[in-house]
């Protein structure tokens, strides 16, 4: 077994690089490794005098800064699991994660966040000051570690049920993502990558934070991402630009808005979108833009992120998400499929979860006797050993690079005492997804208004829907079963009424 710890790899940049930029914080503090370093083992004394310990779960209420990064740091330098989740969430939503995770200590990055602040308030966390900035840090009792000294971050996933599931990621899981995501975009201690995806979603902590520190590279945090900022922060220098296609419409909609139409004076080298699928004519305008080729990927949770990526030139009409990364196996199980040669995607390799945390069954209805893991998407494989990404077995919505999940969604809107039932489902747009609920009731009918009021405390911000549609009924099988695939032709006057 791979005995490396993913804090070791701050410890070596500190140690070769220790004046070499690092950080850039939320607040435009600038930190070298020698701090980096310094702030996650103070998290881990912090943890520790908290009452963490090896096996313990830390769950850390984040925005992107270096409270975050030193955090999840810290805590393999304790032995601890990290869980970072979403400051924007509800504080239901918190809770849920908390009775799941039971962790001993929760951190709160209370100091770039004022909804990070607003839960640790409510929480009765208390205030400390650190080399990160000032943090609320919650001491919980009673809690029992763990033995598995090989899981070092748990990222959470919502299930079928609406239930949030703990997504164990292993230190050799992130070791491999760091290096892979590296490797795949050449990248070298002088660069400089642009850190707007949340390190709460795993692709921002694979192909930035690992990435970053695998190789000794500098990231530029920004806790929210805003056009102007991106624009900003790319003619100040940044090199490497990992995002979600939505970032890549509103800079260049923020440029276009300042006259300009293509970037220039910038010493940008790599530009990658990821979490949703390329339109073509959707990437060759972003190219244009850039001046660079747009490279694309495939990962998910369960898959630390990376199976497969593209090494495309500019131009290149390949809207795939590429081959399978060093290391990494890909296979079709045709029998899910509906045409040959589409089937799930199944991955096998390093970068495969450990599973999900205290869910045994579920964990063996993902994971095979030989490791494969089952994606849930459908896809295919070109003759050139490319990976087509062709839809979803599994209901996902991708808003804003963030994961949706339709049963959280219905589960929120069904607990709302005169709706029947409801249906949620993603339609694409402008390189997004619109969340669109359709929502039974019974007299008398809330009003969409009323149904968006009720669900505001109880979904975040980026799970709330697009559309709410209040109707009479459900397009249904005989069953009962809802059937979602026929929402929008069934109800599509509605839909371009509103």
């Amino acid at each position: 077994m791979d005995t490396q710890r993913i804090h070791e790899m701050l410890a070596r940049n500190a140690e070769l690089r220790p004046d070499a930029p690092a950080i850039v914080d939320a607040d435009g503090s600038r930190h070298d490794w020698r701090a980096y370093d310094a702030a996650a083992t103070e998290m881990a004394e912090l943890m520790a005098a908290h009452g963490a310990t090896a096996g313990s779960r830390v769950v850390i209420v984040a925005e992107n800064c270096l409270a975050t990064a030193a955090a999840i740091f810290g805590a393999s330098r304790l032995g601890a699991w990290a869980v970072p989740v979403n400051a924007r969430m509800t504080g239901a939503e918190l809770d849920k994660i908390a009775a799941h995770a039971d962790p001993a200590v929760v951190i709160y990055t209370s100091n770039v966040s004022a909804e990070a602040g607003a839960h640790a308030q409510a929480a009765g966390a208390a205030e400390v000051a650190t080399l990160s900035g000032t943090v609320g840090l919650l001491r919980r009792d009673g809690t029992t570690p763990e033995t598995d000294p090989e899981v070092a971050v748990m990222l959470y996933t919502t299930g079928t049920t609406g239930d949030p599931k703990g997504v164990m990621l292993t230190h050799g899981n992130l070791l491999f993502a760091g290096r892979a995501s590296a490797e795949l975009r050449a990248m070298v201690p002088e660069d400089l990558i642009y850190g707007a995806l949340p390190m709460t979603h795993v692709f921002g902590l694979a192909s930035m934070l690992m990435a970053a520190a695998h190789v000794g590279a500098s990231i530029a945090l920004a806790p929210r991402f805003k056009p102007a900022a991106l624009y900003q922060a790319l003619i100040d220098g940044a090199t490497v630009l990992p995002a979600v296609p939505q970032m890549h419409a509103l800079l260049m909609a923020h440029a276009a808005e300042k006259g300009v139409g293509r970037l220039e004076n910038a010493r940008l080298r790599y530009v990658s979108s990821g979490a949703a699928p390329l339109d073509p004519t959707w990437k060759r305008k972003a190219e244009a833009f850039y001046g660079l080729p747009l490279q694309n990927g495939y990962g998910m949770t369960e898959s630390t992120a990376g199976s497969s990526g593209t090494r495309n030139p500019i131009g290149s009409p390949d809207t795939s998400v590429g081959p399978p990364l060093p290391g990494v196996e890909i296979a079709i199980d045709e029998t899910v499929g509906q045409e040959p040669g589409t089937g799930e995607v199944l991955t096998r390799g390093p970068h495969v979860m450990k599973g999900y945390y205290r869910a045994p069954e579920t964990t063996a209805a993902a994971l095979s006797s030989d490791g494969w893991l089952r994606t849930g998407d459908l896809g295919r494989i070109d003759d050139e050993g490319r990976l087509h990404i062709v839809g979803r077995a599994k209901e996902l919505i991708i808003r804003g690079g963030f994961n949706v999940y339709p049963p959280e969604v219905e589960a929120a809107l069904n607990d709302h005492p005169q709706v029947v039932q409801s249906a949620v489902i993603g339609r694409a747009r402008d390189g997004n997804e619109d969340i669109l609920a359709f929502v039974q009731t019974a007299d008398p009918a809330p009003t969409p208004d009323e149904l968006r009021a009720f669900v505001h405390d109880r979904l975040s911000a980026y799970k709330r829907p697009t559309r709410i549609l209040v109707v009479d009924m459900l397009p249904a099988a005989p069953s009962g079963k809802v059937l979602k695939h026929k929402l929008l032709t069934h109800f599509a006057t509605a839909l371009e009424a509103g």
